[in-house]
């Protein structure tokens, strides 16, 4: 039985936040079997604590910061990359500050650090995200591509090629987490010398040195950009730069050290996900925008996998939620349910549900019964129930609240459904925040649309 893991006992760590330049502690603390990574700021009011994870995340420009209400944390893929390399699943991680430690700019200080408390494993099996067909994310404007695979564990094969003769064309593969702390976890963040001139006037990497972060420069630099580089830094030292580029002939750990960076960062940004995958993830100059992206989509399949758990004790091949499924849901019953099953689902993107209209149904017996034909505003209330599904499975816990419509407009009815048909009820979300989703829908039957309309819901408690 592979089993969740946490440690033993009670770690701390004291340094610099890269950007911000505070000092702070980060201390590491066993968790409960089910609580996940979770970071506890501190130094504020009440100990706010937020969970890693990507519903969370709220900035990814410079790193990757999560937040809740006022309280964030940010830098933090590199303490991530070292819990997810020794393949811990619980932890609690206080900080004094609103930023990690930068330590020396690679996962390995944290790693070291949780090894040396000891890792515990718990009275609970460890369940994995696991699917049967590619994922992926491309952003064609940045030149970047990332995909995963269905694998049997997790694996990471990953390629830069940037223009600068220090880095060139980088590729690395990782077979495995045990392969993490050898031959990844030491490797360094780095930048090239005209970001960090740009950062620093930005009032960014003030905790940032040639002791944290590899510098890259151009061979040809002038002195006169060094002697601006050490004012901007207030550094009293000589700063040279080699045949490679690199400032102050800085040794690399990893002859392809830039390229095993990037596999920290993504194993970190991989952990916002709260799971662990059996996929093998091949990526192309992906940095931390697109690893989140990446993640929000197995977010998204993680969710729904959790949700037919919940609501379908067994998994039919072509069903989503059954009929038992949606009672549990909806609180609709006879006569007025108006779904049967629904065949696909995208948390918080689209559903679609399936009403199968019998010459049985009640309304036919006094809706033109000579000539039956579903009522329209019905046909409207089918689609408001699947789209109701959908937005109360946005929520954590959706047997608490109800979904009420608001409004309903631009209803359109283009044809007549009759006994016999099988009605298609698609929906999608056009915004959804503060317990507000706007969604448009559409019914079909065969290829035919017979309604459309655009929908607006408020949830509230029971």
């Amino acid at each position: 039985m592979d089993l969740k893991r946490s440690i033993k006992g009670e770690v701390s760590y004291r340094g610099v936040g890269l950007h911000s330049g505070e000092v702070s502690t980060i201390t590491f603390k066993p968790a409960g079997k089910d609580d996940g990574i979770v970071f506890i700021r501190t130094d504020l009011e009440g100990n706010p604590e937020i969970p890693a994870d990507i519903d969370h995340v709220i900035d990814i420009s410079r790193g990757t910061t999560i937040g809740l209400k006022n309280a964030t944390v940010a830098t933090i893929e590199h303490v991530l990359a070292a819990i997810k390399g020794l393949n811990i699943d619980n932890i609690r991680i206080e900080v004094t500050g609103p930023e990690v430690p930068v330590a020396d700019g690679s996962s390995i200080v944290f790693l070291k650090l949780l090894k040396k408390v000891g890792i515990a494993e718990q009275d609970s099996e460890r369940e994995y995200l696991e699917f049967d067909k590619p994922i992926s994310y491309s952003s064609p404007a940045d030149n970047v591509d990332i995909v995963i695979v269905p694998s049997d564990s997790l694996k990471v094969t990953f390629m830069v090629d940037y223009q600068q003769k220090a880095l060139g064309t980088q590729y690395t593969w990782l077979p495995s987490l045990d392969c993490f702390e050898k031959d990844f976890a030491s490797a360094r963040t780095f930048c090239f010398l005209h970001e960090i001139i740009e950062l620093k006037e930005a009032g960014l990497i003030k905790g940032g040195s040639l002791q944290n972060a590899i510098v890259v420069a151009n061979p040809d630099i002038t002195r006169e950009e060094i002697e601006k580089l050490k004012k901007i830094f207030g550094y009293k030292g000589e700063i040279s730069v080699g045949p490679d580029g690199l400032l102050n002939h800085t040794p690399l750990r990893y002859y392809n050290e830039f390229v095993r960076h990037k596999v920290v960062d993504l194993i970190g940004d991989i952990a916002l996900l709260g799971v662990p995958i059996k996929g093998h993830i091949l990526a192309a100059r992906s940095g931390h925008k697109t690893n989140v992206e990446l993640v929000k989509k197995l977010r998204k399949l993680h969710k729904k996998q959790e949700l037919q758990k919940i609501y379908q004790k067994k998994k039919l091949e072509e069903i989503v939620f059954d009929i038992t499924a949606i009672q549990r849901i909806l609180p609709h019953r006879y006569p007025f349910l108006l779904v049967d099953k629904i065949i696909e689902f995208e948390a918080g993107e689209t559903i679609v549900g399936v009403k199968n209209v019998t010459i049985n149904e009640p309304f036919f017996q006094g809706h033109f019964p000579e000539h039956p034909v579903m009522p329209g505003v019905l046909i409207v209330e089918a689609m408001a129930q699947t789209g109701g599904i959908m937005v109360l499975n946005s929520l954590e816990n959706p047997n608490n609240y109800v979904a009420y419509f608001a409004s309903i407009n631009n209803v359109k009815f283009r044809k007549p459904v009759l006994p016999g048909d099988a009605l298609r009820l698609e929906l999608r979300v056009i915004s959804m925040k503060r317990g507000l989703a706007k969604m448009h829908g559409d019914a079909y039957v065969g290829s035919n649309k017979v309604c459309e309309g655009d929908f607006l819901a408020k949830v509230v408690k029971k």
